[in-house]
Formats: structure tokens, C-alpha cells, sequence
């Protein structure tokens, strides 16, 4: 079941339902990162994905709060969207050897997950204060803060450290295919250089047996 549904008829329907999907999302997330953690090399790379980690399960918590101060329990409705981002990210992270570049797709992916849940929390918040439900917006303001320096520390580490590396691990890569592929052509012009040479000598030598057979008779 999406955000969108038929069941959604009011203000407080929709809040009520974006939390059910954001809780679901947040749930989903605490799962995703270890594997994140696990495939990534670069240190502050799994450093910052590990913090956010920690962040995240509070996240979970501050959710099941929220949940608490609308008289609700805390449960989840299945999300297309996340689960979407997170099989992509488990497909791509399965797919890519060179770890430099992998390093590189997960900061991107990790920020497919911010991104969504960016957008998220900016609707529970103004939602929230639309219909007057003032201290939820606070605590879930606290979470959009983490996600928002989540997504800027990812950039960061991307810009400075992540993607100058695997422009560089390409770049060897096609200096070594480029060299490969010249030491095949030099061995084939070798070769080749060395049966036209065989080819005159043995041209040269019946020539001065024709000459000498002639001087024979």
C-alpha cells in the first residue's frame, strides 16, 4: 500500500497514514545500513553510515513517541518506495567489483534514502503544525536536522574523498587496458616484422642456389 490510498479522506488521515509509511521506512533502513556498512572500504565513509545507524534506531523511537501523543499505537504500513530504493541498492552494491566505484555507489544510494526521507518528514512537519499537533512537529523536526547533515556529510565525503578516487581507479584502469592492448599490437607487428624477415631470407637463399645451379651447367 502506497501514501496515497482510497482510505485517505482527511488532513489528519494523511498525517496519520505518512507516519504509518515513514515508521515502516525507518524500520526498513535500520535493516539496509549494516549492509551498506559491510560492503563500503573507505573509512569515513562506514564511520558516518554507522553513526547514522545509531541516528536512525532513535529515529524509530521519536517515531513510536509521536505515535504515543496522537493515542496511537506504533505500527507501520508496507512501503513501495523504500523497499524500491532498498532492493536497487542491495542489486547495484551486488553488481560493482572495483571497490573504489563501489565505495562511490553507495554514498549515492545512502543519499536516495535521506532524499526520501527529506521529503517525508518536511510534510509530517508542516502537516503536523497545519493541524495543530505542535509537539509532534518539534520532535520530528529533530529528525529532519539529523537527515538533512546525514545527506551534507555524505556529499562532503563524496566530493573530497570518494569520487576523486574512483575517477582515478577508472583512469588506471583504462591506462592498463591502453598498454595491454599496445603490447598485443607491438607482439602482432613483432611477429609480423619477423616472418616478412624470414620470408626474404628464404627468398635471398633460393635465389643463390638458382645462380649457383646455372653456373653448374
Amino acid at each position: 500500500m502506497g501514501l496515497f490510498t482510497k482510505d485517505i479522506k482527511t488532513m489528519e488521515d494523511l498525517f496519520s497514514h505518512c507516519l504509518q509509511d515513514i515508521y515502516y521506512a525507518e524500520n526498513q533502513i535500520v535493516k539496509s545500513l549494516p549492509k551498506m556498512i559491510e560492503k563500503t572500504s573507505d573509512g569515513e565513509l562506514k564511520r558516518g553510515l554507522q553513526q547514522h545507524l545509531k541516528e536512525t534506531e532513535n529515529q524509530v523511537k521519536r517515531l513510536e513517541q509521536v505515535f504515543e501523543m496522537q493515542g496511537r499505537r506504533a505500527e507501520g504500513h508496507k512501503c513501495p518506495a523504500i523497499d524500491g530504493i532498498i532492493r536497487e541498492a542491495d542489486e547495484v552494491m551486488g553488481e560493482i567489483e572495483d571497490q573504489a566505484v563501489l565505495n562511490t555507489a553507495v554514498v549515492a544510494l545512502a543519499q536516495a534514502v535521506e532524499h526520501y526521507e527529506i521529503t517525508r518528514y518536511g510534510a509530517l512537519i508542516a502537516w503536523a503544525n497545519e493541524l495543530g499537533h505542535r509537539p509532534s512537529a518539534k520532535v520530528l523536526g529533530e529528525t529532519l536536522k539529523e537527515e538533512k547533515a546525514a545527506d551534507a556529510k555524505l556529499t562532503a565525503i563524496a566530493e573530497d574523498k570518494v569520487n576523486p578516487r574512483a575517477s582515478g581507479s577508472a583512469a588506471r584502469s583504462r591506462r592498463t587496458a591502453k598498454k595491454r592492448a599496445g603490447g598485443k599490437k607491438t607482439g602482432a607487428r613483432a611477429r609480423a616484422a619477423s616472418r616478412r624477415s624470414s620470408a626474404r631470407t628464404a627468398k635471398k637463399k633460393g635465389q643463390r642456389k638458382k645462380t649457383t645451379s646455372r653456373r653448374r651447367a
